[in-house]
């Protein structure tokens, strides 16, 4: 893995290596000269006219860790809101935040386990109404008093108030109010279905659907933090959360999708799709092969996030070897992918496409060849050097996967015709003229044909 990185870089004049940053940060978070004017003015603005704002202690989780997970595990509408909305200031953390103390996931045992439980119960519920479970026929001690079943259970339960035996019967049962001429009961207990306390109206599944979203958005942000990682990226249960989230996309919510999307590509540099294969216990039983198959319907899917999402994504897992063999099959489409990317005109969509050509083609002599025999693949990646991209890392990087392509005798070929374009770019740009010097080079020193060798010596 460190092999393919050092190879690349060293291609750079001088170039450091930067770690990839991840996705998903606020707007205005980054350096740039807009988002230091925004802050400037947010600076000089008087403290009445901001917002309010809310600063949570940075002993509140250690103080309030097990009711933070008892609460999410409660069921309880009011419990579960006020243990999410603490877990949201507590896990947000913008990229130049002052505010040091954002809480890491390993300080609270069991959270992990508890916020996925919450999206769990969300998609038990989020079927086609066609897919819905049916009423289970109950026929253990059918015509039974003391089972409550069958019969028994249908006589007391006919008149709309559910009764249990052993509660008590009549009026001993329920208690009575009287407020402003009106009669109101309500149970001496609490009914514990296996849909909690939520209705199961839609205004129920509604509230249900709030609530993973939220803890989607939660889990993501504790993916930003370096601290937590380790623990998110060999927790199957997370992980096949998240893959079957975007596996889900044509049903499931935008946003949670797009949670879960995000929060896989910040775990992807650690990530090792073997896990799905692994001993550790498993709740949905997602495979290697369906975890990339997921991957592509990202990759192949029209909205722009998650296309460039998915792409980033590829190219991340690519740099460990432990993921080829999983990724190996689904290349040809990868290729063709990535190319179609790069002729749209959403900048950030290039970016993302050559960012993962730009580790595919170190992968083997195999990735090189498809990607140069890829229609339009050339063309388009010299277009994104003479256009040029306004980010120069990007630029770069299409000059190193043309220096990849050329390394490979069979390629010189169709290299070749591109002779005059890359001769131009040597004398015109200053920036990439050692690389396509290079590349000249390799295509006239050692020709593999006689056409190239006559090319070389008589510059035909």
């Amino acid at each position: 893995m460190l092999k393919r990185e050092q190879g690349k870089s060293g291609g750079a004049a001088g170039g450091v290596a930067v770690t990839p940053a991840k996705r998903g940060r606020p707007f205005g978070s980054g350096n740039n000269s807009a988002s230091a004017a925004a802050s400037a003015a947010d600076s000089a603005a008087p403290s009445n006219l901001l917002g309010p704002s809310l600063h949570v202690h940075n002993s509140f989780a250690d103080q309030n860790n097990k009711r933070i997970v008892l609460a999410l595990q409660s069921g309880l509408k009011s419990e579960l809101t006020w243990a999410l909305n603490i877990l949201t200031l507590l896990s947000f953390k913008e990229k130049d935040d002052m505010r040091k103390d954002a809480t890491p996931l390993a300080k609270i045992p069991g959270l992990l386990d508890a916020l996925l439980q919450v999206i769990d119960d969300w998609r038990d519920i989020a079927l086609p109404k066609e897919l819905a479970k049916t009423t289970r026929v109950r026929t253990l001690g059918a015509s039974s008093v003391v089972t409550g079943f069958g019969c028994e259970y249908q006589a007391l339960g006919s008149t709309g108030t559910h009764h249990r035996p052993g509660v008590g019967s009549g009026s001993a049962g329920i208690e009575s109010t009287q407020q402003n001429g009106v009669t109101k009961s309500r149970f001496s207990e609490l009914w514990l279905d296996e849909d909690s306390l939520f209705n199961l109206d839609d205004e129920g599944r509604t509230e249900k659907q709030q609530c993973a979203v939220a803890t989607s958005n939660i889990i993501r942000n504790f993916s930003f933090m370096p601290d937590n990682e380790v623990i998110m990226v060999q927790h199957r249960h997370c992980l096949e959360t998240a893959f079957q989230c975007i596996e889900d996309h044509l049903v499931e919510d935008e946003e949670l999708v797009t949670n879960a999307l995000e929060t896989i590509v910040n775990l992807a540099p650690l990530l090792d799709l073997r896990i799905f294969s692994s001993s550790k216990p498993s709740f949905i039983k997602i495979t290697e092969k369906r975890a990339v198959q997921a991957i592509m319907g990202m990759l192949e899917s029209a909205v722009k996030a998650w296309h460039c999402a998915a792409a980033e994504l590829l190219g991340r897992l690519i740099i460990n070897p432990d993921n080829e063999p999983f990724l190996l099959p689904f290349f040809p489409q990868i290729h063709k992918r990535l190319i179609d990317l790069i002729s749209m005109p959403a900048l950030d969509a290039q970016a993302a496409a050559i960012g993962a050509l730009y580790n595919l083609a170190e992968v083997n002599m195999d990735c090189r060849l498809k990607i140069a025999n890829e229609r339009w693949a050339i063309d388009r990646l010299l277009k994104v050097i003479k256009t040029p991209h306004p980010v120069p890392e990007v630029c770069r990087k299409s000059a190193m996967i043309l220096e990849s392509l050329v390394s490979e005798p069979q390629n010189r070929s169709l290299l070749l015709a591109y002779e005059n374009a890359f001769a131009e770019i040597v004398f015109t740009d200053g920036r990439y003229s050692d690389t396509f010097a290079r590349i000249l080079y390799e295509l006239t020193s050692r020709p593999s044909s006689k056409v190239a060798a006559a090319r070389g010596i008589w510059g035909m």
